[in-house]
């Protein structure tokens, strides 16, 4: 028996319905109103992924100046927001704009406590990597084994 996924029929439909409206070209059929996925594309993509003293996380950010980019953590939380400007120039006339402008924010809840004083971020190529050690207390502690 198949195992039945609601996100993944969920994201189905989305779709679906997203393809119907394509052909219309107005903004009101295709506006976050009616898809509210279409809304969610200003969120940041990221990948999070970790050894056993560090997590690393990596986020998509192409176009944001890195001083345009804030990242905190507080707790268990990393918050990574800022500000993707809109280039405009007079007589221009736009045939497609898909490229998101404005304010954005990410907020990722991490799978362990860690080190918020030794965090550290770098930018490269529209990639910011922030490097996340993790706390003494998460990191994963040898057991000595005694034979007797």
């Amino acid at each position: 028996m198949a195992n039945w996924d609601l996100f993944r029929e969920m994201d189905n439909l989305r779709r679906e319905i997203d393809e119907a409206f394509r052909g219309f070209g107005g903004r009101g059929l295709r506006g976050a109103r009616l898809l509210p996925a279409a809304g969610l594309r200003r969120q940041v993509r990221l990948n999070l992924y970790g050894d056993a003293d560090k997590l690393y996380v990596e986020a998509l950010v192409p176009g944001v100046a890195p001083e345009k980019l804030d990242v905190t953590v507080e707790g268990n939380v990393l918050t990574i927001s800022g500000e993707r400007q809109a280039v405009e120039e007079q007589g221009q006339t736009w045939h497609r704009r898909e490229r998101e402008t404005g304010r954005f924010m990410r907020t990722l809840e991490l799978p362990v406590e860690v080190d918020a004083d030794q965090v550290k971020a770098n930018y490269r190529d529209g990639v910011l990597t922030v490097t996340l050690p993790k706390s003494m207390a998460a990191r994963p502690k040898r057991i000595s084994i005694q034979a007797e």
